[in-house]
């Protein structure tokens, strides 16, 4: 059992996503960041689809009561068991009574905890992913216990090879496509979507983030239609609305880009301020 001393700023059980419900208006949710949550289950040898801790921004501080493996991906949190600092993208052997703790992220956005065999948290839909008014909790709160399988002797690490690619924390570019109502822009409007530095506005969470600077808009709401994670609607006002993974699953506003699910990895790992700017993909 894992149990939940600090919370950290907003902590939440993932896991690949809920799908098949977006026809009840029920959101994908998963990892905001998949790639570092699959990084962390391969080097466990987990199923993809195996839940971990996502922790946004500073991280809590967890108390397990079975021996484990255990493995981080994504942010550096300056992880450390025990008060003994832990490296990001390895395998860690956790004893009964071993605390794990964390900080703030000083590189990236958002970190990944993966147990061997995942968590056993409650799973709705056909998915563990928190998500209010789906599963009884959104967050992870001080006091939950998080159910995992108990794990002793040595851990092979068949994966132990497996490179983390830092672009994904790194990079400032985003790929993209067109998206459906791309076309009605001007050329302006496209030059100066496609050219621009954007930055992260303090509007960002697991359902959109809003870049600036705001993109004049002549193109009519829409018929109310499908939205994918990745989808950038463009508002009245001229806002850029970038739907992440907790978001509804149909929108009025131009969806004139889509992001590629490596962009909306990259996006997740940015904060309130950085610069991006938005790359075409053909």
């Amino acid at each position: 059992m894992l149990k939940v001393i600090k919370s950290g700023f907003y902590t939440t059980i993932q896991d690949s996503g809920r799908f098949g419900y977006r026809d009840l208006g029920v959101p994908v949710s998963g990892a905001m960041d998949s790639y570092s949550s699959r990084i962390a289950n391969a080097l466990l040898g987990n199923q993809v689809s195996d839940t971990v801790l996502e922790m946004t921004m500073i991280g809590g501080e967890f108390l397990f009561t079975e021996p484990t493996f255990i493995a981080i991906s994504g942010a550096n949190m300056s992880p450390k068991i025990n008060g003994k600092a832990l490296i990001n993208n390895t395998v860690a052997v956790v004893d009964a009574n071993d605390v794990l703790t964390f900080g703030a992220a000083s590189e990236g956005f958002r970190t990944y905890v993966a147990v061997k065999d995942g968590f056993r948290s409650e799973e709705v839909l056909n998915s563990r992913s928190q998500y209010k008014g789906i599963t009884k909790k959104e967050k992870v709160e001080k006091g939950d216990r998080l159910i995992y399988d108990k794990n002793i002797g040595d851990f092979q690490d068949a994966n132990a090879s497996l490179k983390f690619d830092q672009s994904i924390i790194s990079e400032s570019v985003l790929e993209v496509y067109k998206g459906p109502e791309f076309e009605k822009l001007s050329e302006n409007q496209q030059n100066k979507l496609l050219t621009s530095t954007f930055t992260v506005t303090k509007l960002n969470n697991r359902m959109a983030y809003q870049l600036e600077p705001l993109i004049t808009n002549t193109i009519p709401s829409i018929i109310t239609s499908p939205v994918l994670p990745g989808t950038v609607q463009l508002t009245p006002q001229g806002n850029l609305i970038v739907l992440m993974r907790d978001a509804q699953t149909t929108g009025g506003y131009p969806r004139i880009l889509q992001l590629s699910e490596s962009a909306i990895n990259c996006l997740s790992q940015n904060s309130t301020g950085k610069s991006l700017k938005i790359r075409l993909k053909e």
